[in-house]
């Protein structure tokens, strides 16, 4: 085996795990949401720091997923090219979420109540360039890259990643947009998509 094949064994092994590991992490942040949203004591506070600290593990577990789907074995040529876009587009997202998720936890953590954490995000929201590099538009690529990269190696890997992957991926970025309500239904949308993509990683 040559050292870019070992090179290749070495991703895939270590984001099988962290295929699932994100989108469960997600989840979890999901149901800690509702659990504090339900006995009313959801920001700042314990509920709000557990939720938004499993958000951000939950963006950091993706960041080997998008490193180890960039190469996929038996995809050459231009059909490589447009993965690594993908996945390009999906880090670049994946950092400003979690810069998002951390800012988020600070002011959770400076604040004294709900009134001063809206007072602190209108200040944070309100420096130019703000709102578009950390809550709007590139936040969007995480989950853009995510779905291509899924649906490019549905169409290159047929037979290893079904085609039913990107529908669930897309189903669950839906549910997310909708509601975060929603969020752990979602989140768990896109385990089940990434499940068996791991096989994509895969000689």
């Amino acid at each position: 085996m040559t050292d870019r094949q070992n090179s290749a064994a070495t991703v895939a092994t270590t984001t099988t795990p962290t295929l699932l590991a994100g989108p469960a992490l997600m989840a979890g942040y999901g149901v800690v949401r509702l659990i504090g949203r339900a006995v009313g004591d959801y920001g700042p506070g314990v509920w709000w720091s557990l939720a938004h600290l499993l958000f951000l593990a939950g963006v950091l577990a993706f960041v080997p997923v998008f490193l180890g789907l960039r190469m996929p074995a038996g995809v050459r040529g231009g059909r490589r090219a447009g993965i690594r876009v993908a996945a390009g587009a999906g880090l670049l997202g994946a950092a400003a979420v979690a810069v998002q998720a951390a800012i988020d936890l600070v002011v959770g953590f400076l604040a004294a109540d709900k009134e001063a954490m809206s007072e602190m995000f209108d200040r944070v929201q309100g420096v130019p360039g703000a709102m578009p590099l950390v809550y709007t538009v590139v936040p969007t690529l995480f989950w853009l890259g995510l779905l291509a990269l899924v649906a490019q190696l549905a169409f290159f890997r047929r037979g290893e990643v079904p085609g039913r992957s990107p529908l669930l991926v897309l189903a669950g970025i839906v549910m997310m947009a909708v509601s975060l309500d929603l969020l752990a239904a979602g989140a768990l949308c896109v385990g089940l998509a990434l499940h068996p993509v791991r096989r994509g990683l895969r000689g």
